[in-house]
C-alpha cells in the first residue's frame, strides 16, 4: 500500500473509531450524507475536524523536523529545541494566570505569539556573537527553553487554575478541537509549509558547509532566517492548536532518512504524508487502548518516540558518519 493509500485508510478509521464506534461503511455514509443522522453528526461535528487537524499538524511537525535537522545538522534535533514549545507554554500560562483565559480558542493566539517570540529571541541571541550558525542556534534554544520552562514551572506551582489549564494543554491532544480552531491556524501552517518546501534545495547546499554553500551561490544567513521562519510558523501554529506533541518532528525525519537518503527535497515531500500517518495512528490507538476513556495523542507519540530516540543514541556509528 502506498503512503497516500495508507493515509486515506487511517483517515477513514479516524472517522469510525471512538467512544461511539462506527463501521467503516457507516462512517463513509455519514460523511457523504451530511444530514441529521447520528452517524453523520458524529462524523461531521466531532471526528472530521479532529482528523483534518491531525493531518495538518502531523504534516507541519514532520516538515518542521526535517528543516530543523537540516538547519542544525543534527539528526537528534526536533522543533522544540529552538524554544518554540517553551515559549508557547509560558504564553498559555500567562494568559490563564493574568487574564483568566481557560478555553483553547482563547489562548490560541497567546500560544502562537509566545512560540514566535521565543524563536525570534533565539535567532537574536545566536547572532549576538556573529553569524547564527547551527551550534549557536541550538545552544541559544536550549538556554532560552530552560529559562522559560523555569518561569512556567514557578507560576504553575503557585496558581492552581493556571496549572489545571496548562496540564491539559501540555500533554498534546486532538480531542475537543473544532473546525473554527482549524480555520484559525491553517493560514500559518500553509505559509510555513510553502517556505519549507521551497527551501529544500538550499538546505541541501547548506549541508555542505557555509563556505561551500557560499561558493555555490547560496546565502547561509538568509537561508537560515527563512528556515527559522518556517519552523516558527509550522511549530507555533501546531503547538498553539494541539499542544506540544513530541517526537513527530524527531521520528519521521529519522525514519525517512533511513529509507530515502539525505536529499532534503525528497524528505520534505515524504514527510507531508509520513507525519499525518504517525499522528493519526497515535490518535486512533489512544482512542481504543483504554476505552471508553482516551489516551492523548501526545502521550502515544512519546511511547513511540522514546524507543526510537534510544535506538538512535545507542546505534553504533558507521565510519565517516557525523
Amino acid at each position: 500500500m502506498t503512503g497516500a493509500g495508507l493515509l486515506i485508510l487511517l483517515c477513514l478509521l479516524s472517522l469510525a473509531v471512538g467512544s461511539r464506534p462506527l463501521g467503516l461503511g457507516e462512517a463513509w455514509e455519514g460523511l457523504l450524507a451530511h444530514d441529521s443522522t447520528v452517524a453523520s453528526i458524529i462524523v461531521w461535528r466531532l471526528r472530521l475536524p479532529r482528523t483534518i487537524l491531525a493531518v495538518v499538524t502531523g504534516a507541519a511537525l514532520a516538515v518542521a523536523g526535517v528543516v530543523m535537522q537540516a538547519l542544525t545538522r543534527n539528526p537528534l534535533a526536533e522543533p522544540g529545541i529552538l524554544g518554540v514549545n517553551a515559549g508557547a507554554a509560558l504564553a498559555v500560562v500567562l494568559s490563564v494566570w493574568l487574564l483568566g483565559i481557560t478555553r483553547v480558542s482563547g489562548y490560541l493566539w497567546f500560544a502562537f505569539a509566545g512560540a514566535a517570540l521565543a524563536a525570534g529571541l533565539v535567532h537574536l541571541m545566536a547572532r549576538r556573537t556573529g553569524e547564527a550558525g547551527p551550534t549557536r542556534l541550538v545552544l541559544a534554544g536550549i538556554a532560552l527553553g530552560a529559562s522559560l520552562g523555569a518561569i512556567t514551572g514557578t507560576i504553575t506551582m503557585y496558581d492552581t487554575s493556571a496549572f489545571d489549564s496548562y496540564r491539559f494543554w501540555v500533554v498534546g491532544a486532538l480531542e475537543g478541537r473544532d473546525a473554527t480552531l482549524l480555520a484559525w491556524v491553517s493560514p500559518f501552517l500553509l505559509a510555513g509549509m510553502a517556505l519549507a518546501l521551497i527551501s529544500g534545495h538550499t538546505l541541501n547546499v547548506l549541508a555542505l558547509g557555509d563556505e561551500q554553500a557560499t561558493a555555490l551561490g547560496a546565502r547561509p544567513g538568509r537561508a537560515r532566517g527563512l528556515a527559522l521562519v518556517s519552523i516558527t510558523l509550522l511549530c507555533g501554529a501546531a503547538t498553539a492548536a494541539v499542544g506540544p506533541i513530541s517526537f513527530v518532528g524527531l521520528v519521521v525525519p529519522h525514519v525517512l532518512r533511513l529509507v530515502l537518503g539525505a536529499d532534503q527535497q525528497r524528505l520534505l515531500a515524504a514527510s507531508i504524508l509520513a507525519g499525518p500517518i504517525l499522528l493519526l495512528s497515535a490518535d486512533i490507538v489512544g482512542r481504543v487502548v483504554i476505552r471508553p476513556d482516551e489516551l492523548e495523542a501526545g502521550v502515544v507519540t512519546a511511547f513511540i518516540g522514546g524507543p526510537v530516540l534510544l535506538s538512535m543514541v545507542l546505534r553504533p556509528r558507521r565510519v565517516g558518519e557525523a
